[in-house]
């Protein structure tokens, strides 16, 4: 996975004058957990991968961009494909609509 999303997640939240805690509240994860991804020791997958996204206006591609962006891409596709069944209507919608904006080159 991506080795740069704790810093995209970090300048996006100064980009936002937004707290971890900020972000963990608008997320439903826990301050630890956004921590943890911040600090580059977790990178979140699935569900948690497009609440983070959303909650800092970005695309998942931008939260997981890097050199090897086709294959995280790749990764997050399966990881979404697995967790369908636990997304609501609306999130899976959103996501569609994620997946429709990631160019895969």
């Amino acid at each position: 996975m991506a080795s740069n999303t704790g810093k995209v997640i970090l300048e996006q939240l100064k980009k936002l004058s937004m707290s971890q805690k900020e972000l963990a509240e608008a997320t439903g994860l826990t301050e630890s957990a956004v921590s943890r991804y911040v600090k580059g020791e977790r990178v979140p997958r699935g569900i948690n991968l497009m609440k983070i996204a959303n909650s800092l206006s970005i695309t998942v591609d931008q939260l997981l961009a890097d050199d090897n962006t086709k294959d995280d891409i790749n990764v997050v596709k399966n990881l979404i494909a697995r967790n369908a069944s636990k997304m609501s209507d609306k999130d899976r919608l959103e996501l569609i609509n994620l997946l429709t904006n990631i160019r895969e080159d």
